[in-house]
């Protein structure tokens, strides 16, 4: 179900909020007081979650905007007197309320489209400290990117960076530009979010960057600007990191010799967070590699954070609709599936699972699966919960992945989202109507 608006109270963000820099609690304190315990009830900030489900139903996406500034800013801080430039990698969640978080505190953006671009620009966002990667960009993208006058394109093959040119000389236009770079370091990561392998689709192979720099230079519709790497996401290791900065500085330091000085070095993003066991680097340990590795450097930093971001400022809520139990496994049937998370269908991922209300008994042991058809379908396996239909449940870590790579799959709506606010909670975007899905579609003509 959908609800009429938001809680009494409750009005749109506006960029006067921004809190003040000296109140902001940090990255982990953030996300750890954000959803929690109190009086045996989980609350989002000030608000029961228990309230949100029944104003605006379920399942729904929950975020705290206090793990989101918190996350953004203790990295920031841990960046200090390193000439930097964050820019969120909007792919893991797209909500503009979030992108409007992110650019009130001066974020930049990390795009992969021409819908993401307008997604920055609806939200405020700046343009101009935005960087386009992606290793297919069409040539329409480019001429809105180059409209919007964004930062930079990171360049992942010689015909792009032909097409770019021809793109930007018809437009009149000199395009801006960094290599990403595929340094050939494994992230000892999941294979499908390695990216910096030479096996990869992703990035210029290391040995041809330098003669397609020396190309680049002779193009009249080019401008480089910079270097980026990404070599994977959910990294918890801080050598993979060390040795690909290290190996693109030795190339930036090869192009200054043959007088092509980069403006800014793009170490990319992958920071690993904790879904479960994972021992996540701590960002200060982070920023002490990165602020040795920089000491003394002309080139300014550009960082690609996404998921280390998000992932932890949200929750999905789902509510238990039928116990199944069985001979040999008991399944807990709930209103969210796959198409609202998919993580745990492509990858087997992880999420913790919290009862909003939970129970003192011992429980049983339930697999957490979704109405959808397909064996696929589901949150969690074996999880110890003590449930009845009817029961709350908040899937953590649903900020980063989950909106964003959900579908209608079985023709289902997909979920409101709520930013939570301290005390109040904003509907940032209404749940979808069974007709708006078929709403562009006709029959033939009879």
């Amino acid at each position: 179900m959908s609800a009429a608006g938001p809680p009494e109270g409750a009005r749109p963000l506006r960029r006067e909020d921004v809190r003040g820099a000296a109140s902001a609690p940090s990255a982990e304190e953030a996300w750890r007081s954000a959803f929690e315990l109190r009086d045996g009830e989980l609350y989002a900030e000030g608000v029961p979650l228990a309230t949100i489900a029944e104003r605006y139903g379920t399942p729904c996406y929950v975020y705290s905007r206090a793990a989101l500034e918190g996350a953004w800013r203790s990295l920031d801080a841990a960046l200090a007197g390193v000439p930097h430039l964050l820019c969120y990698a909007m792919k893991a969640n797209a909500n503009l309320a979030v992108l409007d978080v992110f650019a009130r505190l001066g974020s930049g953006f990390d795009i992969v489209s021409g819908g993401e671009l307008a997604r920055v620009v609806a939200a405020g966002g700046d343009p101009g400290r935005t960087v386009f990667s992606g290793v297919g960009k069409s040539a329409a993208e480019m001429r809105q990117a180059l409209d919007a006058g964004i930062l930079c394109f990171n360049v992942e093959s010689a015909a792009e960076l032909e097409r770019l040119d021809a793109v930007a000389r018809e437009r009149g236009r000199v395009a801006p530009v960094s290599f990403r770079v595929n340094p050939d370091v494994d992230p000892k990561t999941h294979p499908y979010i390695s990216t910096g392998l030479k096996e990869s689709k992703f990035g210029i192979a290391y040995g041809d960057a330098l003669p397609l720099y020396r190309r680049a230079r002779a193009m009249p519709g080019i401008a480089i600007r910079g270097i980026d790497i990404h070599i994977g996401s959910q990294i918890t290791d801080l050598a993979p990191y060390r040795e690909a900065a290290r190996k693109v500085l030795d190339l930036v330091d090869r192009l200054a010799g043959e007088g092509i000085r980069l403006e800014h070095v793009d170490l990319g993003g992958g920071l690993g967070i904790r879904y479960r066991d994972e021992t996540p680097l701590p960002v200060d340990e982070y920023a002490a590699m990165l602020r040795g590795l920089f000491e003394g450097r002309a080139e300014k930093l550009v960082l690609e954070p996404g998921r280390w971001l998000v992932a932890d400022a949200g929750v999905l809520l789902t509510r238990v609709e039928y116990l199944k139990p069985g001979p040999a496994k008991h399944f807990a049937i709930v209103d969210a599936a796959m198409n609202d998370l998919l993580r745990p269908a492509l990858y087997d991922a992880w999420h913790g699972v919290d009862p909003v209300r939970p129970r003192a008994g011992p429980g049983s042991r339930w697999e957490i699966v979704g109405p959808v058809c397909e064996s696929a379908d589901f949150l969690a396996h074996d999880r110890v919960l003590d449930l009845e239909p009817g029961d709350l449940l908040a899937i953590r870590t649903a900020g980063a992945y989950a909106m964003a790579m959900s579908s209608n799959y079985n023709a289902r709506p997909r979920a409101a989202e709520v930013m939570v606010d301290g005390d109040r909670a904003h509907l940032v975007r209404r749940r979808e109507t069974a007709s708006e899905l078929h709403a562009a579609e006709s029959t033939l003509a009879r």
